[in-house]
């Protein structure tokens, strides 16, 4: 598929995805279409070992999704396709990061939640308006409490007002604020972390993580956290990484 809205780059084992709609990077239903495909696609690529998330330009990371794709008949098809986005996020099998070079709103500020870290220009802002247009975020429902807690949640979701990028790290909301001028440098030095690793132990890491936070009960999450840690410590690399370590040498990953 030849994509017309967003741009994929690949070097070095990791993809930069790029929402290509200047100047604020608006998404609409076909961008989302795009969004998924992409998605799919870099999940199924295991030369790709990180997936840096962006918006072209510096003026917005993205400003949300397109007001008339909320009207009528495109509504119910559109927000599907939004949800889509974030199953694959959550699937992708490998670490994602948000750049946010500029505002983040609405399905915006949704992206960078669904987002594993999120790195964000010290100039930029990020919020939920859908309350001020008498909707909801559908995603940050979900993601936000888990994130910052209901109280926090509650402010951004029903009061409808923007935080600073110092506040959203605050929050948790994202990982690190830099100066403008350092977002890129830094994003990519966050990336080229997950490099040296195995990739399958970055993926087993990343599932046990998600799986066991999403686990209700204390006693539940602690027994799976203990047979994903016997999975992980199973694995060719798990065994290598310790021998490696009595041996005091670099482990050669196998990813398996």
């Amino acid at each position: 598929m030849k994509f017309q809205n967003i741009v994929v780059d690949k070097k070095e084992g990791m993809a930069t995805l790029t929402i290509n709609r200047p100047p604020l990077n608006v998404i609409d239903s076909d961008t989302l279409v795009e969004l998924n495909t992409a998605l799919e696609q870099l999940a199924k690529d295991d030369e790709v070992k990180v997936l840096l998330l962006r918006g072209s330009g510096n003026k917005a990371f993205s400003a949300g999704v397109e007001v008339k794709d909320h009207i009528g008949e495109k509504m119910p098809k559109m927000m599907k396709e939004f949800g889509r986005v974030f199953h694959l996020l959550r699937g992708l099998g490998k670490p994602s990061i948000a750049v946010v070079n500029g505002v983040a709103l609405g399905g915006g500020c949704e992206l960078v939640a669904g987002c594993d870290m999120a790195i964000a220009s010290e100039k930029a802002q990020l919020g939920q308006p859908e309350i001020k247009l008498g909707g909801l975020a559908p995603a940050a429902a979900p993601l936000f409490p888990r994130i910052m807690g209901e109280k926090k949640a509650f402010e951004l979701l029903v009061m409808g007002e923007n935080v600073s990028a110092r506040e959203a790290e605050r929050i948790g909301l994202v990982n690190k604020v830099v100066p403008e001028e350092e977002l890129d440098q830094t994003a990519e030095e966050f990336a080229r972390k997950f490099l040296g690793k195995s990739s399958l132990s970055v993926r087993l890491v990343r599932d046990a993580l998600y799986d066991c936070a999403e686990t209700p009960s204390l006693e539940a999450s602690l027994e799976k956290g203990v047979e994903h840690g016997i999975k992980s410590w199973q694995t060719e690399d798990g065994q290598e990484g310790l021998q490696s370590y009595l041996d005091k040498r670099k482990p050669e990953w196998k990813n398996r």
